[in-house]
């Protein structure tokens, strides 16, 4: 009547909505009772153990998390699945529960969720699943050379030299787990073209086996670098083998028109999603690489009434509108979104595996449909170290200095110049917002294609 929410009672609405079970009014499912309630009863049916009956005690987390979704229709929905139901039954017949356990089941897409939610719940330890996967990865990797000294050689380097590195990482970071399946993939391939093509094995190589293979491929062949200079130091070879390197600095760049472009439509709220505008406005307003866009962390981003600020190295950056509209989207979505996948996540750009990130390839290949993600990362970096010195840059994009160094030296840019490229371009100093620091005054360059898309 007040147009104030009421109960059933209350209302004058006499079809009953009330639990059968639990007494609570909510939307029933079937016989009587409510979604929730259904939801437990089928959580306790797929994790009791098949001699006892009941939830094996360490999968009580496991238990506890599914029961507690916000949304019981969605976990219903997925605890139903015949491949689901199939793995849950193998998983509770186990006497114990560890990594090694599951390992053991059938792989698949549905025991690598399972085990993130055990992670994510207390019901297992983490551990870094990229090292794991590269493990087995590798195992099976070798095989595609016969047994003998061809296969020693890359198993002692993928032991004793990757996974060396690997393991004294504190996490093995999507770029590293990348970069070292594709060195050893390219150096199986030579030593697989050295047997069949040269009927030659490692320590026979000459220059000329090396400059013919290198020449009748692509540039990632010039990769095999890294393996023949482990192979020089563990004696492996007696000679000292050259690559010829690739010429640097020839990639693509986004113009600035390119830029704006990209900018007007990335922007433009109901063209691309949240997540999607945000991920393009660190790449093409900030220059970052999207893995470091993908492991952004809720701890660096700081949202107020005010202002938006996110922390990508040593300084914090205020993001001004619009650029930070999709950031308070997304920090929205978070607080109202809580499953047994995510309960509680760090991520800003959350993953389809429990406790996990965003997959940058996947987040990748979302972008690209909008614009080149490696120039418009590029192009962005060039514009910024003509208007911005490199050590102020540099910590407050978190890159190397070297590496910014390089585009200002590319682009011909000094920090000479810097004051009249910015007085040319801003025609005055640009104005401090009130508290900020002179860090925040520097870097607002970086900020000059949001305000032009705005206008």
């Amino acid at each position: 009547m007040n147009g104030l929410p009421s109960c059933r009672k209350c209302s004058g609405v006499r079809l009953n909505v009330d639990c059968v079970q639990c007494g609570a009014e909510a939307e029933l499912h079937s016989r009587g009772r409510c979604w929730r309630c259904t939801l437990a009863e089928r959580v306790d049916r797929q994790l009791a153990h098949p001699v006892t009956g009941m939830t094996p005690t360490p999968l009580l987390p496991l238990a506890r998390a599914l029961k507690a979704m916000d949304r019981a229709n969605s976990g219903l929905t997925w605890i139903n699945q015949p491949h689901v139901v199939a793995f849950l039954r193998e998983l509770v017949a186990s006497p114990n529960l560890s990594h090694n356990h599951v390992d053991r089941l059938p792989e698949s897409r549905t025991r690598e969720y399972v085990r993130g939610l055990l992670v994510e719940h207390g019901a297992l330890p983490r551990r870094d699943e990229r090292l794991e996967l590269f493990k087995r990865w590798s195992e099976t990797a070798v095989l595609r050379l016969p047994e003998g000294p061809q296969r020693d050689a890359i198993t002692q380097y993928i032991r004793w030299h990757l996974l060396r590195r690997m393991n004294a990482m504190e996490a093995v970071s999507e770029s590293a787990f990348l970069r070292s399946k594709q060195t050893v993939t390219v150096a199986i391939d030579f030593l697989v073209w050295l047997a069949f093509e040269r009927n030659s094995s490692l320590g026979e190589a000459c220059q000329a086996d090396v400059d013919e293979w290198q020449a009748g491929g692509s540039s990632t062949r010039q990769i095999v670098e890294r393996f023949l200079g482990w192979a020089k130091r563990a004696r492996l070879v007696s000679v000292d083998l050259k690559v010829y390197p690739h010429r640097r600095g020839t990639a693509r760049r986004l113009s600035v028109q390119e830029q704006q472009e990209v900018i007007s439509t990335v922007l433009h709220p109901r063209a691309v999603s949240p997540r999607d505008r945000l991920a393009a406005v660190f790449v093409i307003i900030l220059g970052q690489r999207i893995e470091h866009v993908a492991r952004l962390r809720w701890d660096a981003v700081v949202i107020t009434e005010e202002a938006v600020t996110v922390k990508l190295g040593t300084e914090r950056l205020r993001l001004p509108a619009p650029l930070d509209e999709p950031l308070r989207e997304l920090a929205d979505q978070a607080r109202r979104c809580n499953t047994a996948a995510h309960p509680s996540t760090a991520w800003v750009f959350r993953g389809a595996n429990p406790g996990a990130h965003i997959n940058s390839a996947y987040l990748r290949g979302r972008l690209r449909g909008l614009f080149p993600v490696r120039a418009a990362r590029l192009g962005t970096l060039e514009e910024l170290v003509k208007t911005t010195p490199v050590p102020i840059l540099a910590e407050a994009l978190g890159y190397h200095p070297a590496t910014i160094e390089q585009f200002a030296h590319n682009g011909g840019a000094t920090f000479g110049g810097y004051v009249a490229a910015r007085l040319e371009d801003l025609g005055t100093e640009p104005p401090r917002e009130e508290g900020a620091s002179s860090t925040d005054a520097e870097v607002q360059a970086a900020h000059r294609f949001g305000r032009r898309s705005a206008n």
